[in-house]
């Protein structure tokens, strides 16, 4: 099957896709030549269109052949085989990778101009292009997509090798092909009219669709999103609250199983929200990491993950100004001053809640996030384990026992006393905040 042009291709895409997406995705094309495919298939299904942005990163003698792919982000993928294959020295990528990087930035500002992107946290990102021979590209975007927020990435083409399909369906959540060829060589050779797509044209489609809005996901009063936190090539999946009007946001880290679907998380949560804070309650291990029950009592690991929260909630437009804050329990809450003392992004408090603080071990010393450690009374082994770990923080602290608590606050009433703690806590230190967070 060939197609005529890029956009016959787009509509043949677009009936492929019915029953697959939603009304709340988004098309997001890879330009320039996906511009067109995509214009069709956002026509087809009613839905917003935007773009990603994109850069091969060809072998310096065969530029057609991928050594890797840039994206936004700073999103950098790289075929270590090609690579060695090829006798691509270090310098040689630097040079290609400084042009293409270049060559991205330039259309990402001719696109957007002043245009923000398209929200995607919570939503199903349809990533189009005209064809697929390596994935490089595409796999490039779907890293962005997850870094932007989109819970649910699909991989649209009109026509693909075999074996980048089969490489990308482990990294996407679908892969939707109108054919696959067994004899696929180029892209190009699928269509009659394969010329190339021009900026001009670019800006045109996208003009044309720039009165496009993604449907809003919101109840009264909040929004609550899916989201996929990226962490190198995992992929952690959480649970985004946003009140109308928040007043700033908190992470939970939960070290053993999941934050979003502990049910003493989602009480708390739900304190904090009712006060006005965002939450973000997700897994700082995937289903296979937590049954390896040593990545539990893995510091380090569930701290790189928490930062990686940290950067995501920093990175969205409509958390970026917020003052963050922690909220650890278990294990989660040695992560979250770890987190706390390693980060590049400010935050402004940390709550652990019959934590273990003391697996923090020296990095208590560097911690300067006020920190607040509730203790159960009757939990008598960590109870001493949090006062020896507050006699190691610098920073503002303090210990606070709930009378009658046991280790999982299980006891009448002592879990609402520690949501309202918590919530004192951070509305003193964020909300109370009078500095930048972006100043550190």
């Amino acid at each position: 099957m060939r197609f005529r042009d890029r956009s016959d291709a787009g509509r043949r895409l677009g009936d492929a896709l019915v029953g697959k997406v939603d009304g709340a995705a988004v098309v997001l094309a890879l330009p320039r030549g996906g511009v067109p495919v995509a214009a069709e298939v956002a026509e087809s299904l009613g839905l917003p269109l935007d773009v990603i942005v994109v850069r091969k990163l060809g072998v310096p003698s065969h530029p057609e052949y991928a050594m890797g792919a840039i994206g936004e982000l700073d999103v950098r993928v790289l075929d270590g085989d090609v690579i060695r294959a090829t006798g691509v020295s270090d310098e040689q990528l630097a040079r290609v990778e400084a042009a293409e990087r270049a060559e991205l930035e330039r259309r990402a500002r001719r696109y957007r101009g002043d245009r923000p992107a398209l929200p995607l946290v919570g939503r199903t990102a349809v990533l189009v292009d005209d064809g697929m021979a390596t994935g490089s590209t595409a796999l490039a975007a779907s890293q962005v997509a997850r870094m932007l927020g989109a819970s649910k990435v699909i991989l649209a083409v009109p026509a693909a090798a075999e074996q980048a399909v089969a490489e990308l369906r482990r990294v996407v959540d679908e892969v939707v092909c109108v054919q696959i060829p067994p004899d696929f060589r180029a892209v190009g050779q699928w269509y009659d009219d394969f010329s190339q797509t021009t900026d001009d044209e670019v800006e045109q489609i996208l003009e044309r669709f720039g009165g496009s809005r993604v449907p809003p996901t919101s109840a009264a009063g909040f929004r609550h999103l899916e989201v996929g936190i990226l962490d190198g090539d995992v992929t952690v999946g959480g649970r985004l609250t946003l009140p109308d009007h928040s007043r700033g946001v908190v992470l939970f880290a939960h070290g053993s199983g999941s934050s979003r679907h502990s049910p003493r998380n989602q009480a708390v949560a739900e304190v904090l929200n009712r006060a006005g804070f965002a939450t973000l309650l997700f897994d700082l291990l995937t289903a296979d990491e937590a049954l390896e029950r040593a990545n539990v009592f893995d510091i380090g690991l569930l701290a790189r993950r928490l930062l990686a929260g940290a950067r995501w909630i920093a990175a969205q437009p409509e958390t970026s100004q917020l003052h963050i804050g922690y909220f650890g329990a278990s294990t989660g809450a040695a992560a979250a001053l770890r987190a706390a003392a390693e980060s590049d992004i400010r935050i402004d408090a940390v709550v652990s809640r019959g934590g273990r603080p003391d697996l923090a071990g020296e990095r208590l010393a560097s911690v300067t996030s006020p920190t607040l450690l509730i203790v159960g009374a009757e939990d008598h082994q960590v109870l001493d384990l949090n006062r020896a770990a507050a006699a190691q923080l610098r920073c503002e602290h303090r210990v606070t026992v709930v009378p009658g608590a046991g280790h999982l606050f299980e006891e009448p009433g002592t879990l609402e006393f520690a949501a309202s703690l918590a919530k004192d806590w951070f509305v003193q230190h964020l909300v109370g905040a009078d500095t930048v967070r972006s100043s550190t």
